[in-house]
């Protein structure tokens, strides 16, 4: 029987980053095995070509080689190598039925984590052992829960097939496009995914959310020609003086009547030496909008933006898609199967009728979509989890008594779909 404190704490020891998670989804695939389940992993579960924000080659293999001198399986993980990192695991009932499908994500963030004495992971031994990586969205606490609920459901009898979906690279939303490119959602009735924490309490369960914004990530590179900032700087292009150019422009984009939006300049680098033009200046940026046709179109003004400073410094310019999510538009229906499963939950206290409410973005987006364009339903709910700082925080964690609540919570919402 799984110890799911002992297999949450071992997780959040070991942080991975976005395609980077050989570990974790070594460890998943190891235990779906053992439970009975038809497993598919690495390029059998994921669309290489329509990864977003892939890390570079020498990322990749740093990681793979952590993941081994940490107990990754070889045989497994060697499968993984190169960023295909997402997981499959099917279990099928006695008796035809529907498919439903459960989404866990796995990733990490690029955080250093705390390790003041008030810290939980601190006090009790667990924190990262990877430098600059840090559990920091409860990830960990849904990799635990997924596999809670797969031994959960490896015990119960049942009507049709059980999907559970194991992704990499949620953050940065890059990782769930990829899956839904490779077909993992096409034959899926009904989809559930859950987010731990939320600012919402341990033991309040929402069965939908509102909110959550379209978003696109991109990174622009400038590249122009380097020369001497002193003896001849007229022979110069200056890639970072056409990247601030397009960083002022791009804040100054309107907010729109329509509906939210948001911009940001995340990241300018660029130049190596005051005496030297520099020659190559790398920009991150995000739009988000409720509206996806709104979000689109902030897109293309950014993209002109960029294109006209470019021009402007005379430089060559490249922008690129890193990562991308839609909005969420959650079953009515389905929010209310999984709030009626909530009852009776040993913890639970509160089930608002309100479904939660968000502004940010989450790339399970696009798997709720393409199940609902199929003809299915789908919600994405909330898991209450008390949090002792905010999500991506050095001194974020879980309550870990939410953990048990998920997996049961899952599990009646499996008992009643397939019953």
């Amino acid at each position: 029987m799984l110890n799911i404190i002992e297999l949450r704490r071992d997780l959040h020891q070991h942080p991975e980053l976005g395609f980077t998670e050989y570990r974790t989804a070594s460890i998943v695939v190891q235990t779906l095995k053992s439970l009975g389940y038809d497993v598919i992993y690495g390029q059998d579960a994921i669309d290489g070509d329509s990864r977003r924000g892939l890390p570079s080659e020498k990322v990749l293999e740093e990681s793979y080689q952590r993941a081994l001198e940490h107990g990754a399986d070889p045989d497994i993980v060697g499968n993984m190598r190169g960023g295909y990192t997402a997981v499959v695991g099917t279990l099928t009932g006695k008796r035809s039925g529907p498919t439903l499908a459960f989404r866990f994500d796995m990733d990490a963030l690029p955080i250093v984590e705390s390790k003041d004495d008030d810290h939980f992971p601190q006090q009790h031994t667990f924190v990262s052992h990877f430098p600059g990586n840090m559990h920091a969205c409860a990830h960990d606490g849904h990799t635990t829960i997924g596999l809670g609920v797969a031994e959960a459901l490896s015990q119960q009898e049942f009507a049709g097939t059980i999907k559970l979906i194991f992704q990499p690279a949620e953050e940065g939303v890059r990782g769930a496009y990829a899956m839904v490119e490779k077909g993992i959602l096409d034959d899926v009735d009904y989809l559930f995914c859950a987010h731990l924490g939320c600012e919402v309490p341990t033991g309040q369960l929402h069965g939908g959310t509102t909110g959550y914004l379209a978003t696109t990530k991109l990174a622009a590179h400038f590249q122009g020609v380097a020369s001497h900032a002193g003896a001849t700087p007229e022979k110069g292009r200056n890639a970072l003086l056409g990247a601030a150019t397009a960083l002022l422009n791009i804040h100054s984009i309107p907010r729109y009547s329509t509906g939210d939006t948001r911009i940001n300049v995340g990241v300018l680098q660029g130049g190596t030496a005051a005496n030297i033009i520099p020659e190559h200046a790398r920009m991150i940026i995000e739009t988000r909008s409720e509206s996806e046709e709104v979000n689109s179109e902030i897109e293309q003004r950014v993209r002109t933006i960029i294109e006209h400073s470019a021009g402007m410094h005379g430089l060559e310019y490249d922008v690129e898609v890193i990562g991308g999510a839609i909005p969420i538009t959650c079953d009515e229906d389905m929010i209310q199967i999984a709030r009626e499963e909530a009852v009776g939950i040993e913890g639970v206290h509160t089930i608002p009728e309100e479904s939660a409410y968000s502004t940010g973005s989450e790339d399970a987006s696009y798997m709720l979509r393409r199940v609902q364009e199929n003809g299915g339903k789908a919600t994405y709910m909330i898991i209450g989890g008390s949090n002792p700082a905010p999500h991506h925080h050095p001194k974020f964690d879980i309550e870990e008594a939410a953990l048990p609540i998920g997996i049961e919570w899952f599990r009646r919402i499996a008992m009643r779909i397939l019953r």
